[in-house]
Parts: structure tokens; sequence; C-alpha cells
């Protein structure tokens, strides 16, 4: 069993790779590697995509890694390979973003990447820090997890979902923010699970042990 964390200069892997590695280990899920190699996405039995920065240029620097987006995009659209995204690695599954310009995504889950605008105009942007998630609908990566369980969030933008069945957890920051979306095979979390203590790391255990 592979999960390969992929590495195209968007943000320190260092943490998530420690993360996944130690969970890997406890759920006997085989071994993490981290690579920008698309030799290896093909050959994972999962995939995670992690993300820093703004969506354009995260989104143009995956394209500059020859096949890297084509061989991700095959194995979980053609071969249904779980897949993880994380923070602007779930943004980009959306149809658009609107940071800064409009810039296409993988138009996996539909829906936009807006600006967060608090009701409260006391709450400051980004939205950085603790927050409780609160649970929408069940899904087995979930497992074990309730509403009031946190997680730790920083970021300015997030995902507007068309559908409401493919959002599984939001939270309340003087308005919804989208926390984790999915279907099929595809997950995505706006928070960072590496660094979101015993919610996060029961969270990548599950991703690990998951088989749809």
């Amino acid at each position: 069993m592979l999960t390969v964390l992929v590495d195209y200069d968007s943000g320190n892997l260092h943490s998530a790779e420690k993360a996944f590695q130690r969970m890997a280990v406890e759920a006997d899920a085989g071994e993490v590697l981290v690579s920008s190699r698309p030799e290896d996405v093909a050959r994972a039995d999962r995939i995670v995509l992690p993300g820093d920065g703004a969506f354009p240029s995260c989104r143009r620097a995956l394209g500059t890694y020859g096949g890297l987006f084509e061989a991700i995009e095959e194995a979980v659209t053609a071969r249904a390979r779980p897949f993880l995204g994380i923070c602007v690695g779930m943004q980009m599954m959306a149809t658009w973003g609107r940071e800064y310009e409009d810039t296409k995504g993988f138009a996996w889950i539909p829906g936009e990447v807006v600006k967060i605008t608090p009701a409260d105009p006391s709450l400051k942007v980004p939205h950085m820090g603790w927050n409780d998630l609160i649970i929408d609908h069940p899904h087995p990566v979930l497992a074990g997890l309730k509403t009031g369980d946190h997680a730790y969030f920083v970021h300015s933008y997030h995902f507007r979902v068309e559908n409401p069945s493919e959002r599984f957890a939001h939270v309340d920051y003087a308005g919804d923010i989208t926390a984790i979306i999915g279907r099929d095979t595809m997950l995505g979390m706006q928070f960072h699970p590496e660094k979101s203590q015993a919610t996060g790391l029961r969270l990548i255990a599950n991703f690990l042990r998951w088989k749809p």
C-alpha cells in the first residue's frame, strides 16, 4: 500500500509527511512517499494534494510539473484512487477560484472559491486558528468524530459548494465556512489535519484505512 503526498513546491510538507507516516504505522497502511514524479502518482493507492498560498499560483505551479496533474486526474477520476486535498489542494477541486483572478480548478466538485466575508466586521480575515467542526453528513473518514471537535484553519478564501450533499462539515465564522467536502473517492479538507492534533490525526488514520 502506497500513499503519495504530491510535492509541487507549494508549502512545507514536513509536518504533513510526519503526520501521515505516523498514522500509516498505527493504521498498518503501508508506505508514505513525498514525490513530484508522475510515475509515483500513477502507482499510488492513495493520493494527498496539499497546498499553501494563493489559488492561481498553486494551480499554475501544479501545471509546471510535466504530466503530474494528468497523472493525478487519471488516477482519481478514471481509476478511483482515494484522494485527499488539503487547504488549497482542496480548493483546487472546485470549478473556479476567484482569488485575485478567475482561475479554472479541477471541476471535480462543482462550486467556487471566494473571499471570506464574516457578517461580524470585527472578525479578522484570514480566518486563522482553531474552530469547531459542525458535521453536516456522515462519512467513513469522519468515524469517531463529532460536532464540536476542533481543527486548525489558516485561509482567506473558502469553498462554496453547489451541491449541499457534497459538503460533509463546516464551521461558523459569523457565517458558514466549508470545512470538508467530497464525493465518490474524493475528499477535501480546508483546515490542516496535520496541525489539528487528535482530530486531525484521527482523520488521517481514517483516510488511510478508507476503502471506498
